[in-house]
């Protein structure tokens, strides 16, 4: 068990500074503001093509998930479940799932806080802040993403290629969950638009109110130049016009058309239509 003690300090260090720095920035009830919100979402942008760069160092591991190896005795499923689900729980008893901004992806039984809570404002309405998407989050990242940005092959390094794999699942999760805030500072911001769909649970409506194609145009385009500035690999020549890349930034513009930008607004509307509850 060295190897899953030394990880779990490893993932805790990775992720303090985030971390500390959503507990230092937790949205209060005089800050809660559609800039604000915005502001928030393009530091999350930095974090998940960062995140991706750290895990394209190691190649797929596919053993990582393979839920037939049996690579811990006593436990049922791929490796990386039980690498997940030991960390979340040591992650809970330092009170990272208090945080509303986080969710776990194996929230059964996980153990309370045993730290003094953060005074967290109570920006969420109740009835949708325990909206939880993970497992559609994890299907997407393990089954659809990975495959497009990490090379094949096996270099045997499991656990870091684990603690890689939960930095960038934290960060999609924590962005794609930030649809609740979203939701909640455009219905105060115009109940009176959101409250009929509302009330006649017509999802579609919802959908067309939540969309700006615009914005959502503006916001791939800046993930990819993200990807293109911080994911290159720079070499000695200096040749401008010879460009390598830890991730293809097309790969990071993809990832938000197709998944982060949808589930997003999956999770504004789930949360709208609990929001007069």
């Amino acid at each position: 068990m060295a190897f899953l003690h030394a990880l779990i300090l490893v993932i805790l260090s990775l992720n303090g500074y985030n971390n500390n720095k959503a507990m230092a920035e937790g949205i209060s009830g005089s800050e809660f503001t559609l800039d604000s919100i915005r502001k928030a979402l393009i530091r999350q942008e930095d974090v998940i093509v960062f995140s991706l760069i750290e895990r394209a160092r190691f190649p797929m591991n596919s053993a990582l998930y393979n839920p037939r190896l049996d690579l811990v005795p006593g436990f049922s499923g791929p490796l990386v479940d039980f690498i997940v689900k030991e960390t979340e729980a040591v992650q809970a008893k330092a009170g990272r799932y208090v945080n509303p901004e986080e969710n776990p992806f194996f929230p059964d039984n996980l153990p309370p806080s045993m730290i003094p809570n953060h005074n967290y404002s109570q920006v969420l309405h109740p009835g949708g802040a325990s909206i939880n998407i993970n497992k559609a989050i994890w299907d997407m990242y393990l089954n659809q993403l990975l495959p497009l940005f990490v090379d094949a092959g096996d270099d045997g390094n499991y656990a870091s290629t684990a603690a890689s794999d939960l930095i960038c699942l934290q960060a999609l999760s924590r962005r794609i969950h930030y649809g609740k805030f979203v939701a909640e500072i455009k219905f105060r911001d115009a109940p009176n638009d959101y409250e009929p769909p509302i009330r006649a649970k017509d999802t579609d409506v919802l959908m067309k109110l939540l969309t700006d194609e615009r914005v959502e145009k503006m916001v791939k385009k800046r993930v990819e130049k993200k990807a293109d500035v911080f994911g290159q690999d720079v070499n000695a020549s200096n040749n401008a016009d010879i460009k390598r890349y830890k991730v293809d930034p097309s790969v990071v513009a993809r990832l938000y058309d197709e998944w982060v930008i949808p589930l997003t607004k999956l999770v504004e509307v789930e949360y709208l239509i609990r929001r007069l509850d």
